[in-house]
């Protein structure tokens, strides 16, 4: 059918989601749509913290406004949304008790990096969150898992990101670029350092969405613009077939999403990401965590995976 297309050919539309009509002529024909990949979800086991403390009483990024007030009963709507929306995918999510005075506990992801069952530990660089990482390792510590205290500067899952067998490390704002090196000895696995440049995408999860992190097939979706020159050269090495953000759906922290693989939970806002993730056959799930981006996070921010 392809091959015997015609100028004047004209698409009308769909019978269904596996055909696509074709007028050719005075004739309506049919054809075979293209086929969408096979997405695969993985059961993934998540630590998150409940936001009961949450506010917004200092400025460590652009997207925080003291002067501005929070609705704390909202993000904790918001966060339960979240939660269960996990649950209802299947998820085993651990939770990690909020402690009053810590109201960026909830961006869990920040609190480690835990692969292989060894939970690298967060050391912040502003004050106002450095307890966080104490409150993090005990909690791992009392899970079971293997403890490595930091050396170095970095906060956790929101600057390192498991793409496959290697580490994607994020380095601009946060995280030390010498956490790396401490990373890649703890883990010995490759780990690929990108320089950040816009204080707005402060960490790397917020400019990298890991959409598929198993095998050949590993993929992500990034913000081009929040990379330096060397940073993107390598990102469209690694990837050349990545879903490339919108500044617009970046705005909304779009990027700051969570995959199994196949379903993909994104901020509702970012509808042209929805868009582009399901023509590559993923099932993205909106939500709108719009309080907690007042804090200057979103879905990844408030999730961290822990890989045993």
């Amino acid at each position: 059918m392809h091959a015997e297309l015609r100028a004047g050919t004209l698409r009308t539309g769909h019978d269904n989601p596996g055909s696509v009509r074709v007028r050719l002529g005075g004739m309506t024909l049919t054809e075979p749509a293209a086929t969408l990949p096979a997405r695969s979800a993985t059961t993934r086991t998540v630590l998150m913290c409940r936001p009961d403390f949450f506010t917004v009483s200092y400025r460590i990024n652009p997207w925080m406004h003291p002067q501005q007030p929070t609705d704390t009963a909202l993000a904790v709507a918001q966060w339960e949304t979240l939660h269960r929306t996990y649950l209802d995918l299947g998820f085993d999510v651990r939770l990690i008790d909020p402690i009053e005075g810590l109201p960026d506990m909830v961006y869990a992801a920040n609190g480690g990096f835990v692969v292989d069952g060894i939970a690298y530990g967060a050391r912040f660089t502003y004050p106002e969150r450095q307890p966080e990482g104490p409150a993090y390792m005990d909690w791992f510590r009392a899970a079971g898992l293997d403890v490595r205290e930091p050396a170095e500067v970095n906060e956790g899952e929101g600057d390192f990101l498991l793409v496959g067998d290697r580490i994607l490390a994020g380095t601009g704002f946060r995280s030390a670029s010498d956490s790396h090196a401490e990373v890649a000895s703890i883990f010995g696995r490759e780990v690929v350092s990108l320089q950040l440049i816009n204080p707005s995408f402060y960490h790397l999860d917020t400019a990298i969405a890991v959409l598929s992190s198993d095998g050949p097939d590993a993929n992500i979706a990034y913000l081009p613009s929040a990379f330096d020159e060397r940073s993107l050269g390598i990102l469209r090495e690694l990837f050349p077939d990545a879903v490339l953000a919108t500044e617009e759906d970046a705005a909304w922290l779009g990027l700051n999403s969570f995959s199994d693989g196949h379903n993909v939970v994104i901020a509702s806002r970012a509808t042209t990401f929805e868009r582009d993730l399901r023509a590559r056959g993923y099932n993205p799930i909106g939500l709108d965590l719009s309080e907690l981006l007042r804090g200057g996070g979103g879905v990844k921010c408030c999730t961290l995976e822990l890989r045993r």
